[in-house]
Parts: structure tokens; sequence; C-alpha cells
């Protein structure tokens, strides 16, 4: 039986939510984002803070600035279980709340996006002035991942498109049964 996989997103239909400001460093500068979508572990100095955008109802599951998924405590705990090696776990201070969040990096990336099944692909090429981009996707739409390049992957961003996080089908079960709040998922397995 082949593992199905799930994007893992922020459900920003939740009425009345908090919206995540960019990661803040203890001076209060910007983290760069693209930090947390390395697929490497971060090193980041001193702790960081999570400014509240706008107040509203806490989720467990968040993303702030640009794709980074911001975790309760027992949405950590539960990927520590599940995918101890898969993930870094960096302790933020959100605006306001007492309870621990963290900073949920992902520690692989993989190349399995299966071009032929999305609805649009486009990647960047060198006439688009972005030269450290060239090669990877500008536009996945519809996106669907060949499981069978996947391997062992439990939660992992795909190559060339690291806005996104993916988890498979044991993790988005995990979450479901805890309640967790914030969560979206959407198949993308091609099978």
């Amino acid at each position: 039986m082949v593992t199905r996989y799930f994007k893992l997103s922020d459900d920003v239909y939740v009425p009345g939510r908090w919206e995540l400001g960019a990661p803040l460093d203890g001076r209060g500068q910007k983290v760069w984002t693209w930090l947390f979508r390395r697929g490497e572990p971060a090193a980041v100095d001193g702790p960081l803070r999570i400014p509240l955008s706008h107040p509203g109802k806490s989720l467990d599951f968040s993303v702030a600035g640009a794709a980074v998924p911001i975790v309760h405590e027992k949405v950590a705990a539960l990927f520590s279980e599940l995918a101890p090696d898969a993930v870094q776990l960096i302790p933020v201070e959100v605006d306001s709340r007492s309870e621990q969040y963290f900073i949920l990096n992902t520690l692989r990336v993989v190349k399995c996006i299966d071009e032929a099944a999305c609805e649009e692909i486009q990647r960047w090429t060198p006439e688009d002035g972005q030269p450290e981009l060239v090669g990877e996707y500008r536009v996945v739409a519809g996106m669907r991942i060949d499981p069978m390049k996947v391997g062992d992957a439990k939660v992992f961003r795909p190559w060339g498109w690291p806005v996104v996080l993916l988890v498979a089908e044991d993790i988005k079960t995990a979450m479901e049964r805890a309640g967790i709040s914030g969560a979206r998922f959407q198949d993308v397995t091609n099978s």
C-alpha cells in the first residue's frame, strides 16, 4: 500500500483567529524566514519572538511570515514522537501568550513533485532576473507528488517549492486525533 502525503497548511478560515507576524530576534530584527525552508538545521541567536499581527483565538498550528510553521507544544510533542529526526523545534515566545510554542523547522527536502500530474508548472529562467532560483519552480498549481520518490520521509518540503510543508498520513491522522486547531490538509499523492 502506498503511503499518502498531505500538504499541511494554516487554516485561514478559522473564525476570530489570530494572525502571526514574522519571527523577530532578541534585538527585534526580522529573522530571514528562508532559514526555516532549506531542509537543514537553523542556527538562530537568542530567544525568538513572534508578534501578533492581529490578535484573536490562538491556534495549535499557524504560519508566521513566509511559510514558517509555528506550533503549540502539544504539536511539537507529536512531531518529536512520530518524526524525531525530521524536525528541529526552535522555542519561540508568542506575544501575549504564556503557552510554549516552537518553530517547526523541517530537516528534509525531497525531489518528488510529479510535474506531469500537476495542473500547472512554471520554472524560473535566466530571463526572470533571479539567477539563484533558475531551475526551481516559480508556480506549482494543483501540486501532486510521486510517493515512490519520498522514501521514508514523514515530514519534508518538496525540492524547488519550499513554501510547502508535506506530511505523511500517519502524522495527519495523529494531528486530527489530537484535535489540533489551525491545521488544514490537502492530499497531494499521485497514485
